[in-house]
């Protein structure tokens, strides 16, 4: 991805890529899940960005942690599922 000159974005090294993956996959779906479970039981208020922003917060805060104990379970489950790249 290209990015402006005056823009410099320092990458984080590889290792850290098993803390990242959950935790943007943990905000993203969090974000999308909590947004439509919001809008389904309060409709598209004037309450609903602060409503939502609130469920959002208090799921993150459960999907992260529960993101990071379980992928080693998920990687095993995936990998008696999927069969195994040739080569």
């Amino acid at each position: 991805m290209s990015y402006p000159a005056f823009i410099t974005l320092r990458r984080l090294p590889a290792r850290y890529a098993t803390l990242v993956t959950p935790l943007v996959l943990s905000l993203l779906m969090t974000l999308v899940v909590s947004a439509i479970a919001t809008a389904r039981s309060l409709g598209l208020t004037p309450h609903f960005p602060g409503v939502w922003m609130s469920a959002w917060g208090l799921s993150w805060l459960v999907a992260f942690p529960t993101l990071l104990l379980i992928l080693p379970l998920v990687r095993r489950i995936v990998g008696l599922v999927v069969e195994a790249p040739k080569g």
